[in-house]
């Protein structure tokens, strides 16, 4: 991994961006910085940007939101009117399904993100069912999709025939649950345009490529969706009766993160270092953390900084003290949920370029001589 980073400030939009790093210009992706990240709420001008198109240009006064497809009283609402109900205020990490895609080897397509394809923000916003509530959802609806306002052609096999918005599909199980908002505000403040303004969903638990943005039409369908994202790009493969299928991510998967030390950081011996890191998980609690320092030989317990908080990360610490012998060490992070389950060894070739789930290795340096390595 390459140690260094380019900064980008954003002069259009509604806060400074500068301190993330670009993945890519445009369409609009920038990693946050995970290793100076210590707050729980990430600072939004410090939150990570994906995008997968151009920014489009919406306005309160003209903006509406369309809510039609299988009901039976379609509506339709202005900003105004959305703001004026009653609006629930949540905690929720959104994660880049992406995120440590620069972890696998050999390297593979896609944005090469490292560590910060992840944050964690509140999020203020109407409840999605309560829309649906009073659009009236018919019973034979099973899917409800969630089409934004940007537009283009994706650039990855197969390319659609025309341009087409971005769009996403949620199972209606998940779509109707309590912490399923329409958002118009984060951290306290609106949104700004680089995360969805004037709208967006927010869908805690599953990954980010879920919580679609400039959000202007939800749609309840009676079939499966077959969008693009949910199949071409976004999708895994999946066994039914011993045959391979392709299914849409979901949900995100057990995770951990070690921000300092940094990759080739380095650091004194003989001296104590708190290692310092994030954990988080999809529809359960993260529950216990350990730390390793010898390559995954050994493994010692950490300390969550957090309580545990349904679909919000907790921040850990750990006490390392550094060996005496000079050289290159290897630290890894395991998380553990409320089931017992742990993160795996190795990351499931069946997730593709998606899903960076394993332990990562963060490798460091141990040096008394006062020298940095870059």
């Amino acid at each position: 991994m390459d140690g260094s980073r380019t900064h980008y400030v954003d002069n259009t939009s509604e806060f400074s961006s500068a301190g993330l790093t670009i993945r890519q210009k445009e369409p609009k992706n920038l990693e946050a910085p995970f290793d100076r990240i210590d707050s729980y709420l990430t600072p939004t001008g410090l939150f990570y940007i994906r995008s997968h198109f151009p920014i489009p240009a919406l306005d309160r006064a003209s903006y509406r939101l369309k809510v039609d497809g299988a009901v039976k009283r379609p509506l339709t609402l202005s900003y105004d009117e959305l703001r004026s109900m009653p609006s629930e205020t949540r905690v929720a990490t959104l994660e880049c399904a992406g995120n440590s895609r620069v972890f696998l080897v050999p390297q593979v397509q896609g944005a090469q993100w490292e560590l910060g394809a992840v944050s964690n923000a509140e999020w203020t916003g109407v409840p999605l069912r309560v829309l649906l509530e009073r659009a009236g959802l018919l019973n034979d609806a099973c899917e409800i999709v969630l089409e934004g306002a940007d537009r283009g052609t994706p650039k990855e096999e197969p390319v659609p025939p025309e341009p087409i918005s971005y769009a996403w599909s949620l199972p209606r199980a998940k779509a109707i649950r309590p912490e399923v908002l329409i958002a118009y505000q984060m951290n306290g403040r609106d949104l700004p345009r680089d995360h969805g303004f004037p709208v967006r969903a927010v869908v805690p638990g599953y990954y980010g490529m879920s919580s679609v943005k400039w959000l202007t039409r939800i749609q309840a369908v009676r079939e499966p969706f077959h969008g693009y994202w949910n199949t071409s790009d976004y999708g895994y493969w999946a066994s039914m009766d011993g045959m391979p299928v392709r299914r849409p991510l979901g949900e995100m998967q057990l995770k951990s993160e070690i921000a300092r030390p940094r990759v080739y950081e380095t650091v004194i011996p003989n001296r104590v270092y708190m290692v310092f890191g994030a954990a988080w998980a999809g529809e359960t609690d993260v529950t216990e953390i350990a730390v390793s320092t010898d390559g995954g030989r050994t493994w010692a317990e950490a300390e969550f900084l957090d309580p545990v908080r349904r679909h919000a990360w907790r921040r850990w610490k750990f006490d390392w003290l550094t060996p005496e012998e000079p050289g290159q060490y290897t630290l890894l992070a395991r998380a553990k949920d409320a089931s017992g389950l742990m993160q795996p060894d190795r990351h499931d070739k069946n997730h593709g370029t998606y899903v960076i789930n394993h332990p990562l290795p963060i490798e460091v340096f141990v040096d008394g001589s006062g020298g940095e390595r870059l």
